[in-house]
Protein backbone atom coordinates (compact mmCIF):
# COMPACT_ATOMS: atom_id res chain seq x y z
CA UNK A 1 0.00 0.00 0.00
CA UNK A 2 0.83 3.54 -0.74
CA UNK A 3 1.37 4.52 3.16
CA UNK A 4 2.24 8.43 2.14
CA UNK A 5 0.04 8.74 -0.01
CA UNK A 6 -3.07 6.56 0.00
CA UNK A 7 -5.68 7.14 -3.01
CA UNK A 8 -3.28 9.88 -3.95
CA UNK A 9 -5.44 10.81 -6.38
CA UNK A 10 -8.50 11.25 -4.55
CA UNK A 11 -10.64 8.82 -6.52
CA UNK A 12 -14.27 8.28 -5.55
CA UNK A 13 -14.70 4.30 -4.95
CA UNK A 14 -17.29 5.00 -7.77
CA UNK A 15 -14.97 6.60 -10.19
CA UNK A 16 -12.35 3.17 -9.90
CA UNK A 17 -15.20 0.98 -10.34
CA UNK A 18 -16.49 2.40 -13.52
CA UNK A 19 -12.85 2.16 -14.72
CA UNK A 20 -12.41 -0.90 -13.87
CA UNK A 21 -15.83 -2.44 -14.82
CA UNK A 22 -16.09 -0.83 -18.50
CA UNK A 23 -13.35 -3.53 -19.41
CA UNK A 24 -14.02 -6.79 -21.15
CA UNK A 25 -16.21 -8.77 -19.27
CA UNK A 26 -14.95 -12.52 -18.34
CA UNK A 27 -17.59 -13.99 -20.18
CA UNK A 28 -15.89 -13.21 -23.37
CA UNK A 29 -14.65 -16.45 -25.53
CA UNK A 30 -11.74 -14.37 -26.71
CA UNK A 31 -10.01 -14.59 -23.50
CA UNK A 32 -10.73 -18.13 -21.82
CA UNK A 33 -7.04 -17.93 -21.52
CA UNK A 34 -4.10 -17.55 -18.99
CA UNK A 35 -1.71 -15.56 -21.06
CA UNK A 36 -2.45 -12.01 -19.48
CA UNK A 37 -2.67 -13.03 -15.89
CA UNK A 38 0.44 -14.80 -16.47
CA UNK A 39 2.34 -11.76 -17.97
CA UNK A 40 1.02 -9.51 -14.86
CA UNK A 41 2.26 -11.85 -12.12
CA UNK A 42 5.84 -11.65 -14.30
CA UNK A 43 5.56 -7.95 -14.15
CA UNK A 44 4.34 -7.31 -10.44
CA UNK A 45 7.21 -9.92 -9.56
CA UNK A 46 5.03 -13.24 -9.06
CA UNK A 47 3.75 -12.00 -5.37
CA UNK A 48 1.24 -15.28 -5.28
CA UNK A 49 4.67 -17.56 -4.26
CA UNK A 50 4.69 -15.50 -1.11
CA UNK A 51 1.40 -16.96 0.86
CA UNK A 52 -0.19 -20.42 0.87
CA UNK A 53 -3.33 -20.98 -1.11
CA UNK A 54 -7.20 -23.03 -0.25
CA UNK A 55 -8.77 -22.41 -4.52
CA UNK A 56 -12.28 -23.25 -4.34
CA UNK A 57 -14.69 -24.28 -7.92
CA UNK A 58 -17.93 -25.40 -8.36
CA UNK A 59 -21.00 -24.88 -9.96
CA UNK A 60 -22.68 -23.99 -6.41
CA UNK A 61 -21.14 -23.20 -2.83
CA UNK A 62 -18.23 -21.89 -3.64
CA UNK A 63 -18.86 -18.40 -1.87
CA UNK A 64 -19.61 -20.40 1.09
CA UNK A 65 -16.86 -22.75 1.48
CA UNK A 66 -14.71 -19.95 0.65
CA UNK A 67 -15.82 -17.29 3.59
CA UNK A 68 -15.63 -20.89 6.03
CA UNK A 69 -12.00 -21.57 4.89
CA UNK A 70 -11.04 -18.42 5.48
CA UNK A 71 -12.85 -17.95 8.90
CA UNK A 72 -11.28 -21.17 10.29
CA UNK A 73 -7.59 -19.92 9.34
CA UNK A 74 -8.64 -16.57 10.68
CA UNK A 75 -9.61 -18.04 13.97
CA UNK A 76 -6.22 -20.10 14.15
CA UNK A 77 -4.77 -16.46 14.33
CA UNK A 78 -3.41 -17.08 10.44
CA UNK A 79 -3.82 -13.18 8.73
CA UNK A 80 -6.12 -14.42 5.89
CA UNK A 81 -6.88 -13.04 1.98
CA UNK A 82 -10.25 -13.38 0.78
CA UNK A 83 -11.44 -12.88 -2.76
CA UNK A 84 -14.80 -13.47 -3.84
CA UNK A 85 -17.21 -12.92 -6.45
CA UNK A 86 -19.80 -11.46 -8.04
CA UNK A 87 -20.17 -8.44 -4.96
CA UNK A 88 -23.56 -8.06 -4.03
CA UNK A 89 -23.54 -4.22 -3.15
CA UNK A 90 -19.78 -3.25 -3.00
CA UNK A 91 -17.17 -4.06 -5.30
CA UNK A 92 -14.60 -3.67 -2.50
CA UNK A 93 -16.69 -6.64 -1.13
CA UNK A 94 -14.34 -8.94 -3.07
CA UNK A 95 -11.58 -8.45 -1.74
CA UNK A 96 -10.79 -8.33 2.25
CA UNK A 97 -7.96 -9.22 4.89
CA UNK A 98 -8.20 -10.37 8.21
CA UNK A 99 -11.95 -11.02 7.77
CA UNK A 100 -12.53 -7.06 6.51
CA UNK A 101 -12.90 -5.64 2.80
CA UNK A 102 -10.88 -3.33 1.59
CA UNK A 103 -11.70 0.81 2.61
CA UNK A 104 -12.56 2.89 -0.32
CA UNK A 105 -9.12 4.47 0.11
CA UNK A 106 -7.30 0.94 0.17
CA UNK A 107 -9.22 -0.31 -2.98
CA UNK A 108 -8.39 2.94 -4.91
CA UNK A 109 -4.75 2.85 -3.90
CA UNK A 110 -4.92 -1.41 -5.21
CA UNK A 111 -6.11 0.23 -8.09
CA UNK A 112 -3.38 2.66 -8.48
CA UNK A 113 -0.35 0.29 -8.19
CA UNK A 114 -1.11 -1.79 -10.90
CA UNK A 115 -3.02 0.15 -13.48
CA UNK A 116 0.37 0.83 -15.16
CA UNK A 117 1.26 -2.38 -15.40
CA UNK A 118 -2.12 -2.84 -16.94
CA UNK A 119 -1.21 -0.84 -19.46
CA UNK A 120 1.63 -2.46 -20.00
CA UNK A 121 -0.02 -6.20 -20.95
CA UNK A 122 -2.50 -4.27 -22.27
CA UNK A 123 0.10 -3.28 -25.24
CA UNK A 124 1.74 -6.48 -25.71
CA UNK A 125 -1.41 -8.24 -26.13
CA UNK A 126 -2.49 -5.91 -28.53
CA UNK A 127 1.28 -6.28 -30.61
CA UNK A 128 0.19 -10.07 -30.39
CA UNK A 129 -3.55 -9.41 -31.78
CA UNK A 130 -4.97 -10.59 -28.53
CA UNK A 131 -7.78 -8.87 -26.05
CA UNK A 132 -7.01 -6.41 -23.21
CA UNK A 133 -7.18 -7.32 -19.64
CA UNK A 134 -10.83 -8.50 -18.66
CA UNK A 135 -12.22 -6.55 -15.41
CA UNK A 136 -12.06 -9.75 -13.15
CA UNK A 137 -8.92 -10.18 -14.55
CA UNK A 138 -7.63 -6.91 -13.04
CA UNK A 139 -9.45 -7.49 -9.74
CA UNK A 140 -7.58 -10.64 -9.65
CA UNK A 141 -4.21 -8.86 -10.08
CA UNK A 142 -5.59 -6.52 -7.65
CA UNK A 143 -6.64 -9.18 -5.17
CA UNK A 144 -2.95 -10.86 -5.30
CA UNK A 145 -0.94 -7.55 -5.05
CA UNK A 146 -2.91 -6.51 -1.99
CA UNK A 147 -2.34 -10.40 -0.31
CA UNK A 148 1.01 -10.27 -0.66
CA UNK A 149 1.32 -6.63 0.18
CA UNK A 150 -0.52 -6.84 3.48
CA UNK A 151 1.34 -10.17 3.78
CA UNK A 152 -1.46 -12.67 4.38
CA UNK A 153 -0.07 -16.20 5.43
CA UNK A 154 -2.44 -17.61 3.28
CA UNK A 155 -5.39 -16.38 0.98
CA UNK A 156 -8.57 -18.33 -0.12
CA UNK A 157 -9.56 -17.53 -3.40
CA UNK A 158 -12.79 -18.11 -5.19
CA UNK A 159 -12.94 -19.36 -8.95
CA UNK A 160 -14.88 -16.72 -10.92
CA UNK A 161 -15.93 -19.48 -13.54
CA UNK A 162 -14.86 -22.74 -14.52
CA UNK A 163 -11.25 -23.40 -13.42
CA UNK A 164 -8.67 -23.92 -15.97
CA UNK A 165 -9.34 -20.81 -17.87
CA UNK A 166 -10.12 -18.75 -14.87
CA UNK A 167 -7.85 -15.65 -14.18
CA UNK A 168 -7.66 -16.90 -10.61
CA UNK A 169 -5.78 -20.70 -12.15
CA UNK A 170 -2.45 -18.81 -12.10
CA UNK A 171 -2.33 -19.59 -8.64
CA UNK A 172 -0.90 -23.14 -7.57
CA UNK A 173 -3.42 -24.14 -4.93
CA UNK A 174 -2.34 -26.47 -1.60
CA UNK A 175 -6.14 -27.41 -1.18
CA UNK A 176 -8.01 -27.61 -4.11
CA UNK A 177 -11.20 -27.67 -3.47
CA UNK A 178 -13.93 -28.30 -5.69
CA UNK A 179 -18.01 -28.55 -5.29
CA UNK A 180 -20.79 -29.89 -6.98
CA UNK A 181 -20.52 -29.99 -10.50
CA UNK A 182 -23.45 -29.43 -12.08
CA UNK A 183 -25.08 -27.05 -15.47
CA UNK A 184 -24.46 -24.23 -15.58
CA UNK A 185 -22.50 -21.86 -17.94
CA UNK A 186 -22.75 -24.14 -20.80
CA UNK A 187 -22.06 -21.11 -23.42
CA UNK A 188 -18.61 -21.29 -21.97
CA UNK A 189 -18.12 -24.28 -20.45
CA UNK A 190 -19.48 -27.07 -22.47
CA UNK A 191 -23.22 -28.89 -22.81
CA UNK A 192 -22.46 -31.47 -20.85
CA UNK A 193 -21.75 -32.31 -16.59
CA UNK A 194 -18.57 -34.04 -18.15
CA UNK A 195 -17.23 -31.04 -20.08
CA UNK A 196 -18.06 -28.79 -17.50
CA UNK A 197 -15.98 -30.97 -14.85
CA UNK A 198 -12.99 -30.90 -17.08
CA UNK A 199 -12.80 -27.11 -16.98
CA UNK A 200 -13.11 -27.24 -12.82
CA UNK A 201 -10.48 -30.06 -12.54
CA UNK A 202 -8.09 -27.67 -14.05
CA UNK A 203 -7.49 -26.20 -10.33
CA UNK A 204 -5.71 -29.51 -9.38
CA UNK A 205 -2.27 -28.82 -9.30
CA UNK A 206 0.72 -30.98 -8.35
CA UNK A 207 1.39 -31.98 -5.40
CA UNK A 208 -1.91 -30.33 -3.59
CA UNK A 209 -4.33 -31.68 -1.95
CA UNK A 210 -7.93 -32.28 -3.93
CA UNK A 211 -11.12 -31.79 -1.83
CA UNK A 212 -13.88 -33.44 -3.58
CA UNK A 213 -17.45 -32.19 -2.34
CA UNK A 214 -20.83 -34.12 -2.75
CA UNK A 215 -21.12 -34.69 -6.84
CA UNK A 216 -25.17 -34.95 -8.20
CA UNK A 217 -23.79 -37.03 -10.86
CA UNK A 218 -21.09 -38.88 -9.38
CA UNK A 219 -20.80 -41.23 -12.13
CA UNK A 220 -20.35 -38.91 -14.65
CA UNK A 221 -18.12 -36.34 -12.73
CA UNK A 222 -15.94 -38.22 -10.05
CA UNK A 223 -13.60 -40.24 -12.34
CA UNK A 224 -13.05 -37.26 -14.04
CA UNK A 225 -11.87 -35.20 -11.25
CA UNK A 226 -10.48 -38.47 -9.38
CA UNK A 227 -8.13 -38.95 -12.99
CA UNK A 228 -6.99 -35.22 -12.77
CA UNK A 229 -5.91 -35.23 -9.12
CA UNK A 230 -4.05 -38.77 -9.71
CA UNK A 231 -2.45 -37.22 -12.84
CA UNK A 232 -1.65 -34.26 -10.66
CA UNK A 233 -0.58 -37.00 -7.90
CA UNK A 234 -2.55 -34.86 -5.41
CA UNK A 235 -3.75 -36.31 -2.24
CA UNK A 236 -7.79 -36.96 -2.72
CA UNK A 237 -10.11 -36.32 0.32
CA UNK A 238 -14.06 -37.27 -1.19
CA UNK A 239 -17.00 -36.56 0.64
CA UNK A 240 -18.65 -39.70 1.70
CA UNK A 241 -15.14 -41.46 1.57
CA UNK A 242 -12.56 -39.95 3.33
CA UNK A 243 -14.47 -37.27 4.66
CA UNK A 244 -18.20 -37.23 5.92
CA UNK A 245 -21.12 -35.41 7.38
CA UNK A 246 -21.74 -37.51 10.15
CA UNK A 247 -24.76 -36.22 11.50
CA UNK A 248 -26.39 -33.00 11.12
CA UNK A 249 -29.80 -31.46 13.08
CA UNK A 250 -31.35 -28.31 12.73
CA UNK A 251 -30.84 -25.35 15.19
CA UNK A 252 -31.42 -21.77 15.91
CA UNK A 253 -30.10 -19.20 13.19
CA UNK A 254 -28.77 -22.69 11.43
CA UNK A 255 -27.64 -26.33 12.14
CA UNK A 256 -25.38 -28.62 14.02
CA UNK A 257 -23.03 -31.10 12.64
CA UNK A 258 -20.72 -34.04 13.63
CA UNK A 259 -17.59 -33.82 10.47
CA UNK A 260 -14.86 -36.15 10.11
CA UNK A 261 -11.94 -35.26 8.13
CA UNK A 262 -8.80 -37.34 7.35
CA UNK A 263 -7.30 -35.81 10.56
CA UNK A 264 -9.95 -36.46 13.09
CA UNK A 265 -13.95 -35.96 13.68
CA UNK A 266 -15.29 -33.10 15.11
CA UNK A 267 -18.46 -33.37 17.16
CA UNK A 268 -21.61 -31.44 16.98
CA UNK A 269 -19.87 -28.23 15.17
CA UNK A 270 -22.13 -25.63 15.14
CA UNK A 271 -22.49 -23.64 11.43
CA UNK A 272 -24.17 -20.45 11.46
CA UNK A 273 -26.30 -21.49 8.26
CA UNK A 274 -29.36 -23.20 6.85
CA UNK A 275 -29.47 -26.55 4.69
CA UNK A 276 -27.55 -29.80 4.21
CA UNK A 277 -25.51 -27.95 1.48
CA UNK A 278 -23.80 -25.95 4.33
CA UNK A 279 -23.30 -28.89 6.29
CA UNK A 280 -20.95 -30.47 2.82
CA UNK A 281 -19.56 -27.22 2.75
CA UNK A 282 -18.45 -26.59 6.04
CA UNK A 283 -17.08 -30.24 5.93
CA UNK A 284 -14.90 -29.22 2.73
CA UNK A 285 -14.13 -26.06 4.08
CA UNK A 286 -12.71 -27.94 6.92
CA UNK A 287 -10.90 -30.09 5.53
CA UNK A 288 -9.08 -27.46 3.28
CA UNK A 289 -8.41 -25.60 6.11
CA UNK A 290 -6.50 -28.68 7.32
CA UNK A 291 -4.08 -28.44 4.32
CA UNK A 292 -2.98 -24.96 5.31
CA UNK A 293 -3.08 -24.75 9.09
CA UNK A 294 0.57 -25.38 10.24
CA UNK A 295 -0.38 -27.74 13.39
CA UNK A 296 0.08 -31.64 13.88
CA UNK A 297 -3.55 -33.84 13.82
CA UNK A 298 -6.45 -32.41 13.82
CA UNK A 299 -7.61 -29.09 14.46
CA UNK A 300 -8.96 -27.65 18.04
CA UNK A 301 -12.28 -28.41 17.80
CA UNK A 302 -13.60 -25.35 19.83
CA UNK A 303 -11.84 -23.04 17.13
CA UNK A 304 -12.96 -24.19 14.39
CA UNK A 305 -16.32 -24.61 16.22
CA UNK A 306 -16.32 -20.51 17.20
CA UNK A 307 -14.91 -20.01 13.31
CA UNK A 308 -18.19 -21.47 11.92
CA UNK A 309 -20.56 -20.54 14.44
CA UNK A 310 -19.62 -16.96 13.27
CA UNK A 311 -19.33 -17.01 9.30
CA UNK A 312 -22.16 -15.39 7.58
CA UNK A 313 -22.49 -15.08 3.99
CA UNK A 314 -24.50 -12.09 1.89
CA UNK A 315 -27.00 -13.63 -0.22
CA UNK A 316 -27.02 -17.37 0.29
CA UNK A 317 -30.24 -18.16 2.27
CA UNK A 318 -29.90 -14.87 4.26
CA UNK A 319 -32.91 -13.80 6.20
CA UNK A 320 -32.90 -10.17 5.82
CA UNK A 321 -36.00 -9.35 7.42
CA UNK A 322 -38.96 -10.18 9.90
CA UNK A 323 -42.33 -9.73 10.06
CA UNK A 324 -43.04 -10.28 7.29
CA UNK A 325 -39.95 -12.89 6.91
CA UNK A 326 -37.98 -11.90 3.43
CA UNK A 327 -35.18 -14.38 2.77
CA UNK A 328 -32.68 -13.08 -0.04
CA UNK A 329 -30.90 -16.00 -2.20
CA UNK A 330 -28.72 -15.54 -5.03
CA UNK A 331 -28.66 -19.14 -6.77
CA UNK A 332 -29.35 -19.02 -10.12
CA UNK A 333 -29.52 -23.11 -11.07
CA UNK A 334 -31.19 -26.22 -11.00
CA UNK A 335 -28.68 -27.40 -7.96
CA UNK A 336 -29.25 -23.66 -5.90
CA UNK A 337 -33.01 -23.91 -6.36
CA UNK A 338 -33.06 -27.64 -4.58
CA UNK A 339 -30.68 -26.70 -2.02
CA UNK A 340 -33.04 -23.25 -1.25
CA UNK A 341 -36.47 -25.61 -1.34
CA UNK A 342 -34.90 -28.03 0.72
CA UNK A 343 -33.39 -25.86 3.26
CA UNK A 344 -36.91 -23.50 3.61
CA UNK A 345 -38.86 -26.82 4.14
CA UNK A 346 -36.53 -27.97 6.77
CA UNK A 347 -36.31 -24.79 8.57
CA UNK A 348 -39.21 -22.83 8.15
CA UNK A 349 -43.50 -23.34 8.29
CA UNK A 350 -44.60 -20.56 5.57
CA UNK A 351 -48.33 -21.40 5.11
CA UNK A 352 -47.71 -18.95 2.47
CA UNK A 353 -44.20 -18.01 0.88
CA UNK A 354 -44.63 -15.39 -2.12
CA UNK A 355 -41.42 -15.30 -4.72
CA UNK A 356 -39.91 -12.31 -6.20
CA UNK A 357 -38.10 -13.67 -8.84
CA UNK A 358 -35.29 -11.71 -11.40
CA UNK A 359 -33.45 -14.05 -13.63
CA UNK A 360 -30.86 -13.72 -16.35
CA UNK A 361 -31.90 -15.23 -19.91
CA UNK A 362 -29.06 -17.58 -20.48
CA UNK A 363 -30.39 -20.01 -17.05
CA UNK A 364 -32.32 -22.85 -17.11
CA UNK A 365 -35.20 -20.77 -15.93
CA UNK A 366 -38.16 -23.18 -16.46
CA UNK A 367 -35.82 -26.15 -14.37
CA UNK A 368 -35.35 -23.37 -11.92
CA UNK A 369 -38.74 -22.44 -11.47
CA UNK A 370 -40.36 -25.67 -11.42
CA UNK A 371 -38.05 -26.98 -8.52
CA UNK A 372 -39.45 -23.77 -6.38
CA UNK A 373 -43.39 -24.22 -7.68
CA UNK A 374 -44.16 -26.61 -4.40
CA UNK A 375 -42.94 -24.21 -1.74
CA UNK A 376 -44.18 -20.62 -3.35
CA UNK A 377 -48.25 -19.71 -3.09
CA UNK A 378 -47.39 -16.96 -5.51
CA UNK A 379 -44.81 -15.34 -7.80
CA UNK A 380 -43.75 -11.81 -8.56
CA UNK A 381 -41.99 -12.26 -11.87
CA UNK A 382 -39.62 -9.29 -12.25
CA UNK A 383 -36.19 -7.68 -13.63
CA UNK A 384 -33.09 -6.78 -12.02
CA UNK A 385 -30.27 -3.96 -12.38
CA UNK A 386 -28.24 -5.82 -15.17
CA UNK A 387 -30.03 -4.76 -18.54
CA UNK A 388 -27.83 -6.22 -20.78
CA UNK A 389 -28.46 -9.72 -19.10
CA UNK A 390 -31.96 -10.15 -17.40
CA UNK A 391 -34.88 -11.71 -19.02
CA UNK A 392 -37.13 -8.98 -19.53
CA UNK A 393 -40.14 -9.44 -16.98
CA UNK A 394 -42.24 -9.98 -20.06
CA UNK A 395 -40.86 -13.10 -21.23
CA UNK A 396 -40.27 -14.41 -17.61
CA UNK A 397 -44.02 -13.79 -17.22
CA UNK A 398 -44.78 -16.46 -19.84
CA UNK A 399 -42.24 -18.95 -18.83
CA UNK A 400 -43.70 -18.89 -14.88
CA UNK A 401 -47.43 -19.27 -16.41
CA UNK A 402 -46.07 -22.29 -18.02
CA UNK A 403 -45.03 -23.78 -14.80
CA UNK A 404 -47.49 -21.40 -11.85
CA UNK A 405 -50.64 -21.15 -13.92
CA UNK A 406 -51.65 -17.81 -14.51
CA UNK A 407 -53.57 -17.25 -11.02
CA UNK A 408 -50.41 -17.25 -9.45
CA UNK A 409 -47.93 -14.87 -11.55
CA UNK A 410 -47.99 -11.14 -11.12
CA UNK A 411 -45.61 -9.21 -13.21
CA UNK A 412 -44.11 -6.05 -12.07
CA UNK A 413 -40.81 -4.58 -14.20
CA UNK A 414 -39.59 -2.70 -11.20
CA UNK A 415 -37.71 -4.95 -8.57
CA UNK A 416 -38.99 -2.04 -5.40
CA UNK A 417 -42.56 -2.73 -7.03
CA UNK A 418 -42.23 -6.47 -6.69
CA UNK A 419 -40.99 -6.70 -3.66
CA UNK A 420 -43.50 -3.89 -2.48
CA UNK A 421 -46.50 -6.29 -4.14
CA UNK A 422 -45.53 -9.29 -2.41
CA UNK A 423 -45.30 -7.69 1.04
CA UNK A 424 -48.61 -6.39 -0.03
CA UNK A 425 -49.57 -10.04 -0.27
CA UNK A 426 -48.78 -11.59 2.71
CA UNK A 427 -49.72 -9.18 4.84
CA UNK A 428 -53.31 -9.16 3.36
CA UNK A 429 -53.02 -13.15 5.02
CA UNK A 430 -51.67 -11.94 8.50
CA UNK A 431 -54.20 -11.54 10.52
CA UNK A 432 -52.02 -11.43 13.30
CA UNK A 433 -49.84 -9.28 12.05
CA UNK A 434 -46.55 -10.79 13.36
CA UNK A 435 -45.35 -11.78 10.08
CA UNK A 436 -45.51 -15.88 11.50
CA UNK A 437 -45.85 -18.34 8.53
CA UNK A 438 -46.10 -15.87 6.03
CA UNK A 439 -43.00 -14.66 4.11
CA UNK A 440 -41.06 -13.25 0.43
CA UNK A 441 -38.51 -15.36 -1.26
CA UNK A 442 -36.16 -12.94 -3.25
CA UNK A 443 -33.97 -14.68 -5.75
CA UNK A 444 -32.79 -16.24 -9.08
CA UNK A 445 -29.90 -14.00 -9.04
CA UNK A 446 -27.06 -12.57 -7.30
CA UNK A 447 -27.61 -9.31 -8.92
CA UNK A 448 -31.30 -9.91 -7.78
CA UNK A 449 -30.57 -10.21 -4.12
CA UNK A 450 -27.57 -7.66 -3.95
CA UNK A 451 -29.78 -5.61 -5.70
CA UNK A 452 -32.76 -6.68 -3.09
CA UNK A 453 -30.23 -5.97 -0.12
CA UNK A 454 -29.51 -2.11 -1.10
CA UNK A 455 -33.07 -2.02 -1.51
CA UNK A 456 -34.76 -3.03 1.90
CA UNK A 457 -31.19 -1.16 3.61
CA UNK A 458 -31.12 1.81 2.41
CA UNK A 459 -34.34 2.67 0.27
CA UNK A 460 -37.48 0.93 1.31
CA UNK A 461 -40.28 3.03 3.19
CA UNK A 462 -39.10 2.21 6.30
CA UNK A 463 -42.61 1.02 7.47
CA UNK A 464 -42.04 -2.45 6.03
CA UNK A 465 -39.06 -2.78 9.46
CA UNK A 466 -42.56 -2.36 11.09
CA UNK A 467 -45.42 -4.69 12.55
CA UNK A 468 -47.82 -4.49 9.90
CA UNK A 469 -50.03 -3.19 13.10
CA UNK A 470 -47.69 -0.07 13.57
CA UNK A 471 -47.31 0.77 9.55
CA UNK A 472 -48.56 3.89 8.44
CA UNK A 473 -50.79 3.98 5.67
CA UNK A 474 -50.33 6.26 2.43
CA UNK A 475 -52.93 9.38 2.58
CA UNK A 476 -54.61 7.70 -1.17
CA UNK A 477 -56.15 11.75 -1.21
CA UNK A 478 -52.94 13.82 -1.40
Amino acid sequence: MSFEHPNRNGETIREVEREIMKRPPEHNTTNLDLDRMTLMLDLLGHPEQSFRVIHVTGTNGKGSTARMAEAICRAYGLRTGLYTSPHLERINERIAIDGQELSDDDFADAWDQIKDLVDMVDATMAKQGKPKMSFFEVLTSMAIWKFADAPVDVAVVEVGMGGRDDATNVLDADAAVIGPVDMDHMKWLGDTVEDIARHKAGIIKPGCTAVIGPQPHEMEVLPILEDAARAAHATLVRDGYEMEVVSRMPAVGGQVATLRTPLGTYAEVPIAKFGEHQAHNALAALAAAEVVIPVSGALDGDVVAEALSGVRIPGRIEQVRTSPTIIVDGGHNVNAAQSLRAAIEENYDFRQLVGVVAMMRDKQIEEYLGVLEPVLSQIVVTENSWRERVMPAEELEKIAVGVFGRDRVIRRDDLPDAIQTAVNLVDAEDEVGVGYGHGVLICGSFVTAGDARTLLKERMNPDLAKPKAERVEPNLGE
